[in-house]
């Protein structure tokens, strides 16, 4: 790779950046490390404390570098990390033929053809990469005082939090009276308005996420039929009147917290002795990607736990400006075989946390056909009830009477959105 230590001191713009990089070496901070089996690049994703990883990437022969952090050093840690790894451990990176988009986009805008490569710079006094190095002395201890008054600071935000977050869900209250008085059909004419002011008011008194909710909820109706949005906004006004009784009855639930003010990190949640921590194998169903009217994107992927007796799903949820384009999933989907009644699950599901709405489930065999209006359906074969439920969005024609043995879905009570469905075509991508 033509690196060593020496270079990569000489490239750092201080010390302090050449011992923040050490900490980023150890090979778990890095979920993706990539070389290229005939390119001199090395790219990679680094991990950091939001909950999309910095993309890194760094020209072994004339060490230009691309890095998507917001660091004001040139190069930054992430760079300096990639380039120590690839100078130490060559083994850590899996060798590929092909490059990422953005690092072909990176190298198409960096340089001109025939621009000479650049030389590394010459070192710099006061920059030493084994004094980066070495172990970090152990900190003082704090004196009693000290930590006192951090503790105390630390509960004086979190009951400001609190005071805030309190008020934010009396207003909604009352909003959501007033909405009922002025009547439903008036609401939905006015959705778009009446919702972002409300939302306003919200995001002003610290409950972020529930703003976040309440500004999407007028596309969620206009996605439905006129004759159905007077009952979907009365569910969602409904659901939005149990998330605030539930917050007041547990405000310090992590999960209410995370539906009603703000999530916590990753390195939070991994902190937390009481976080489920669950070991099994997983296989992912599907991907439910959507761009929020505040410019981000929702990347949701819905995962089965293969080892629990009776279906059980976690959910990876990560965030990313809309700029940075739609990213890829990162393992192939699976669908197994359903057993027993899907919407008892979702009936269990609202039991236990009835303000939520997207329930996933697997439903058994069945077809995709259409009504007179052409609105989806999937309706299950072999069923005495003759159960059907309604499918959200269009589908794609080639997949109207398809025998599906299984099918992932999410079910809000109102319409399915599809994620997989096992064929005798094999596995079908529906998200």
């Amino acid at each position: 790779m033509q690196l060593d230590l020496k270079t990569i001191e000489a490239l750092a713009p201080d010390q302090a950046s050449l011992g923040a990089a050490a900490k980023l070496t150890k090979r778990s901070n890095w979920p993706r490390l990539e070389s290229h089996a005939q390119l001199p690049l090395i790219w990679g994703e680094c991990q950091g404390s939001g909950s999309n990883p910095y993309r890194v990437a760094f020209d072994t022969s004339d060490h230009g570098y691309k890095c998507t952090c917001p660091s004001r050093k040139f190069p930054c840690k992430h760079i300096l990390a990639l380039a120590w790894i690839g100078a130490t451990a060559e083994a850590s990176f899996t060798r590929v033929d092909q490059t990422p988009d953005w690092v072909n986009d990176w190298l198409g805008r960096r340089r001109k053809p025939g621009q000479p490569p650049a030389q590394a710079p010459a070192r710099a006094e006061g920059k030493s990469i084994d004094e980066a190095s070495r172990p970090e002395e152990i900190a003082p201890v704090e004196d009693a005082a000290a930590v006192e008054r951090r503790e105390a600071a630390q509960r004086k935000r979190a009951e400001d939090t609190r005071s805030a977050v309190s008020a934010a869900l009396d207003e909604l209250d009352q909003w959501i009276a007033d909405q009922l008085r002025l009547g439903l059909a008036g609401f939905v004419d006015a959705c778009s308005e009446r919702c972002r002011r409300i939302a306003a008011r919200l995001v002003d008194l610290k409950a972020t996420a529930l703003a976040g909710r309440i500004d999407e909820l007028p596309a969620r109706l206009m996605a439905l039929r006129g004759e159905e949005r007077p009952d979907a906004a009365i569910r969602e006004l409904g659901k939005l009147v149990l998330l605030a009784k539930a917050w007041r009855a547990a405000p310090d639930d992590a999960e209410l917290k995370r539906l009603v003010s703000t999530s916590e990190t990753r390195d939070q949640i991994l902190a937390n002795p009481d976080a489920v921590q669950v070991e099994s194998d997983w296989e992912v169903l599907g991907e439910k990607i959507e761009t929020r009217r505040e410019g981000l994107v929702s990347h949701a992927t819905w995962l089965l736990d293969l080892k629990s007796p009776t279906p059980r799903f976690a959910l990876l949820l990560d965030f990313f400006p809309a700029s940075a384009g739609r990213r890829s999933g990162a393992w192939p989907a699976f669908v197994p075989e359903a057993d027993g009644d899907p919407l008892a699950a979702y009936a269990a599901f609202q039991d236990g946390a009835p303000w939520l709405s997207d329930c996933p489930i697997i439903l058994p065999a069945g077809a995709i056909a259409l009504d007179d209006k052409d609105g989806a359906w999937w309706q299950a074969v072999s069923d005495p009830h003759g159960i059907a439920l309604p499918v959200a969005g269009s589908v794609d024609q080639t997949l109207l009477g398809l025998d599906l043995t299984a099918t992932a879905a999410l079910w809000n009570g109102a319409r399915l959105e599809l994620l997989a469905s096992q064929s005798n075509m094999g596995r079908l991508d529906l998200s």
